[in-house]
């Protein structure tokens, strides 16, 4: 079983992942502001089915990964850490793109909403690396079954990007409104989440391989 520490660390980048802007969060937000929160919680099940997907096919891969070489935990944190920093950057480069710019929509039904959820998550970068190249990065092999680890931690980053988003759905009129009236917000939230990505970045880096 992981440490209490190490669900903490690990919960504290799920969350910094969700509330990062990125394409599920600017589908999401922009659904349900053209078609109703309803049809947000659609698409929110199609994402939630491509994080299933995810966290299987990382849970067996990362499992067979640990044994068969020796440095991969290494290379996978290098390359976690430099995502960290690439999502930092994004956050806060001049001209960054805020997930509040609504796309306008059409109105879709269940079926469609559904799939395009999925496959929005799908193919969303964040989502690969947070389980492929991040999650590995708290797995402890002395700490038991790195395939039970695995599935810890991912249930874990499905429940926090769940009810993260559910909660982005249900507020997305009016913290949409909010920070459209208020440019000031909108670079606060920004910087914060660049500074926690950058933070997470550095400290992975320097770890030492476990």
């Amino acid at each position: 079983m992981p440490d209490l520490t190490s669900l903490l660390a690990f919960a504290l980048v799920a969350l910094g992942m969700v509330l990062t802007p990125g394409p599920n969060m600017i589908y999401l937000i922009s659904r349900s502001l053209c078609q109703g929160k309803q049809a947000g919680y659609v698409s929110l099940a199609g994402v939630g089915l491509a994080f299933v997907f995810y966290m299987l096919s990382a849970a067996f891969g990362i499992t067979a990964l640990f044994f068969a070489v020796p440095y991969a935990y290494d290379a996978l944190r290098i390359a976690g850490a430099l995502y960290l920093l690439y999502l930092a950057w994004q956050a806060v480069k001049p001209g960054g793109r805020s997930a509040f710019s609504v796309r306008d929509l059409p109105a879709d039904k269940p079926k469609k909403l559904f799939t395009m959820g999925f496959l929005t998550s799908l193919a969303n970068p964040k989502v690969a690396v947070l389980y492929l190249s991040l999650l590995p990065q708290f797995i402890v092999p002395g700490h038991g079954s790195v395939l039970m680890q695995s599935l810890i931690f991912g249930s874990m980053q499905m429940l926090i990007s769940i009810a993260g988003n559910a909660l982005i759905i249900f507020t997305a009129g009016t913290v949409a409104g909010f920070m459209t009236g208020r440019p000031l917000w909108q670079v606060v939230q920004r910087w914060l989440m660049g500074t926690v990505l950058a933070g997470l970045a550095m400290k992975m880096a320097l770890e030492s391989r476990r």
